[in-house]
């Protein structure tokens, strides 16, 4: 029998339990399953994971042995990923990912790919902070006539598929003589209508108390930007520059297009080296695909405390 206490105001029921003991346990119940749904779920993501450690730890004939844990361990993984074609490997003799097509001149082809990559995706991300920041402070801040038209128009373009560029671009490029060159993928990725109206919403909610007495103090409008705006909004920067170099680092088809020699390919075109029309080597192609998520990995864990963190003020001094 339920009993309702005037001093107390809690809930008992027949058990002895209060209401909140009763909601607690409630609580604890649907995290639990929760928690356990979300479990089930992250196998299927993490298991392809697993599978690549474990395909790149294995020699060639033990790929399909179907085994987890491969053995032995630490001589496949070594050779796999850095092996060299003087090195035996149990009466066998091949390229590790690394070393794959060297001809013992200059520097080796996946260590070119991956210099290739860095330089692309730096310069990639650097363009699209400054011109995104340039035409978000122009369309949050500053007091034109049509821009909002403008702007409407300029979000019109992220309903373009990319797929229906590429033509345009090809042609464009090849008249001024880019193609088969870094700066034909730079180029198209050096702005970002996505990124302008992410920074735009974001330097609309910065106060436009600060933006004033910066203007009283004779700040210009490049300085407010710099000094004030672009500031307090390194937690939006931070999310666009991972988003951007994530983007440009696994980008795959446009310089598949625009990219003819192994020296300027990319680390996404160099994996393609290991799989011809005579089979795929599986255990280079998962060796070589940890080493392109190792800068993924980098930057996540670098930009995680900014994309976390808030740091919009509440209140002016």
């Amino acid at each position: 029998m339920a009993t309702v206490s005037s001093k107390t105001t809690s809930y008992t029921n027949t058990k002895g339990l209060t209401l909140q003991e009763i909601r607690r346990r409630e609580r604890i119940r649907r995290n639990i399953i929760s928690y356990v749904v979300l479990s089930l779920v992250s196998v299927f993501f993490i298991l392809p994971f697993i599978y690549t450690i474990s395909t790149s730890m294995k020699y060639p004939g033990d790929i399909f042995d179907g085994r987890f844990i491969p053995n032995p361990v630490i001589e496949p993984f070594w050779y796999n990923f850095f092996g060299r074609t003087e090195m035996a490997i149990s009466g066998l003799r091949y390229d590790g990912a690394f070393y794959a097509g060297w001809s013992r001149t200059g520097i080796p082809p996946f260590a070119r790919y991956y210099l290739n990559s860095i330089i692309v995706a730096i310069t990639v991300t650097f363009l699209q902070l400054v011109t995104c920041s340039l035409a978000a402070y122009a369309f949050s801040r500053l007091k034109w006539p049509g821009r909002n038209k403008i702007f409407l128009a300029y979000l019109g373009t992220m309903m373009v598929p990319g797929q229906v560029l590429m033509i345009p671009w090809f042609i464009m490029f090849t008249q001024i003589g880019l193609i088969d060159t870094l700066m034909a993928i730079i180029l198209p990725g050096a702005f970002s209508a996505y990124g302008t109206f992410m920074l735009r919403q974001y330097f609309m909610s910065i106060p436009a108390a600060l933006e004033e007495a910066a203007v009283i103090d004779g700040a210009s409008k490049m300085q407010i930007l710099g000094l004030i705006i672009v500031p307090l909004s390194k937690t939006a920067l931070a999310t666009l520059a991972i988003f951007t170099f994530l983007f440009s680092w696994n980008d795959f088809m446009w310089p598949l297009i625009v990219l003819h020699s192994d020296t300027n390919k990319t680390l996404p075109i160099g994996l393609q080296a290991f799989q011809t029309s005579y089979g795929a080597q599986w255990h280079l192609i998962m060796a070589a695909s940890l080493i392109v998520l190792l800068p993924v990995i980098i930057v996540f864990i670098a930009g995680q405390k900014q994309i976390t963190k808030g740091i919009m003020m509440t209140g002016i001094k």
